[in-house]
């Protein structure tokens, strides 16, 4: 079975990160493993394809954004949210912040 690539801790690049960072698809599997929880593709997107979910996948573990293991036939992720919050101090709390206003904004509860 191929191994999964992750980049080095030094190796980490702020725009690959941000451009991964781009996608809202991708920043709502950010919002969820920001929890400290280890998941699998379909817990986290069970209403996307596999191949387009696969391709997410990659792009935020290619970055730097998480880390992925295998278990026997399922692949597990996790944030790197130490390894971003060491190159990258508050990018990863701004993302999330910044996420979380734009949920209440569109559900209409945010204060006037």
């Amino acid at each position: 079975m191929k191994a999964l690539a992750h980049p080095a801790r030094e190796d980490l690049l702020i725009q690959s990160v941000l451009d991964a960072l781009a996608s809202p698809l991708r920043l709502r599997i950010v919002k969820r493993l920001a929890g400290g929880e280890e998941l699998t593709c379909s817990t986290v997107l069970p209403d996307v394809s596999a191949s387009t979910a696969s391709r997410h996948w990659q792009v935020l573990r290619e970055s730097g954004v998480l880390w992925a293991r295998r278990d026997g036939r399922i692949i597990l992720h996790i944030l790197r949210r130490e390894d971003l919050d060491s190159r990258f101090p508050g990018l990863l709390d701004a993302v999330l912040a910044a996420v979380d206003e734009s949920d209440e904004e569109k559900s209409g509860s945010t204060a006037a």
